[in-house]
């Protein structure tokens, strides 16, 4: 188990599984890591409705869409992410930040006990949604942490549209 309750307030997080990135250019970007650092090889989905389904900004149903790349280094998964239509915290965040850093995510083993437990120190839900089998839930634990932290509830995540460097 990589998230543990600690107590009411917290949690004990043993291992990021995930660090993501939010860019402008989702291809210039999987160039990038692949050219300078050889991360890769990277899947490719996008999020999108009605694949996408339930997406939800601050509690609210927004319809919104996104592209992303996934790459394996190590015991991490880097995540890409470009957003696409509509409104988004990607696009928020590209707008006050430019590139960089957006979230990290561990494994959780009780999603709702987790969310619950989030609910109950104050930190809501920023943005939310359902994609094949998983569900998504990122955390407004920025102003605490300087970013944002994701939950995630997936059995398995559908196969990737295509892949970069092309097979």
């Amino acid at each position: 188990m990589s998230v543990r309750s600690v107590n009411k307030q917290g949690f004990r997080v043993d291992e990021i599984v995930q660090v993501a990135v939010v860019v402008k250019n989702l291809q210039k970007a999987m160039e990038n890591y692949w050219k300078t650092l050889g991360m890769g090889p990277w899947s490719i989905y996008t999020y999108a409705p009605p694949a996408l389904r339930e997406p939800m900004i601050r509690g609210k149903l927004v319809n919104y869409s996104m592209r992303l790349a996934i790459a394996q280094v190590g015991s991490v998964q880097i995540e890409l992410i470009e957003p696409l239509e509509g409104p988004s915290v990607y696009k928020e965040f590209l707008a006050q930040k430019g590139e960089g850093l957006h979230h990290i995510q561990s494994r959780i083993e009780n999603v709702d006990e987790t969310l619950a437990a989030f609910k109950e120190m104050g930190i809501n839900i920023l943005m939310s949604g359902k994609f094949g089998e998983g569900e998504f839930y990122y955390m407004d634990t920025e102003p605490l942490l300087g970013t944002v932290y994701e939950v995630v509830k997936r059995r398995t995540r559908p196969p990737p549209e295509t892949t970069y460097p092309p097979k």
